[in-house]
């Protein structure tokens, strides 16, 4: 099984080893890390980040999470039970920070706090002395409008593929920590985290590495 602490950590520093091969240049380096909802993207690109960090290199992560829509205007557009899928992103303004960070010496983002559900602007930064940037979240390759827009910045791109009844698991595993019921926790999971997984499986373009967990 891939889900160790220890072969998680040997993946990591894999990709860490790769990332510092890649051709230096003016502009920082872009990595993404993407996958479905459960799969260990997060984990996987925080532990990258430390990895490039304890090896000498200026790295940040990027979730994409900070750029969630807030409820007030999801309610209103009937997608509040959809939270989490594509279009409840604001994608064009994560993609306008994105080309910032790619080009701009100091960059100040919005991040998900996710005891509270919510977006706090201006809780990052992407500071001058950056030199690359790990960008995590589902949507990163998906292969649809206007997603699909974002393949052109990635300097290396990762993709993490699990088995679906591995994702159920693992997403009513995350509702019933978070204090559900389990009928509600598999509600949660089937009905919304799932279906994205699926359709993250479903449209996700060709990664420069893909990576089969459980492997």
């Amino acid at each position: 099984m891939i889900d160790t602490d220890k072969e998680i950590g040997r993946t990591a520093a894999g990709l860490a080893d790769r990332v510092l091969a890649l051709p230096r240049k003016d502009a920082r380096l872009m990595v993404a890390v993407a996958g479905p909802p459960g799969s260990g993207k997060s984990t996987l690109a925080e532990q990258v980040v430390a990895g490039l960090v304890a090896r000498g290199a200026a790295a940040v992560l990027m979730p994409m999470d900070g750029f969630h829509l807030d409820n007030r205007l999801l309610e209103p557009r009937g997608l509040l039970p959809r939270k989490g899928a594509p279009e409840t992103f604001d994608f064009h303004g994560f993609a306008h920070a994105l080309n910032r960070v790619r080009n701009e010496p100091s960059v100040i983002l919005p991040v998900f706090d996710r005891d509270r559900e919510i977006a706090i602007a201006g809780a990052a930064e992407i500071r001058p002395e950056t030199r690359i940037v790990v960008a995590e979240g589902n949507y990163l390759l998906l292969d649809e409008d206007p997603w699909r827009a974002l393949a052109p910045l990635w300097d290396l791109s990762v993709f993490l593929s699990v088995p679906v009844e591995e994702l159920e698991r693992r997403l009513v595993g995350r509702w019933l920590a978070h204090g559900f019921a389990p009928e509600a926790a598999r509600a949660k999971a089937l009905g919304n985290d799932l279906p994205n997984a699926e359709r993250v499986m479903r449209a996700a373009r060709r990664a420069d590495i893909v990576i089969n967990w459980p492997g």
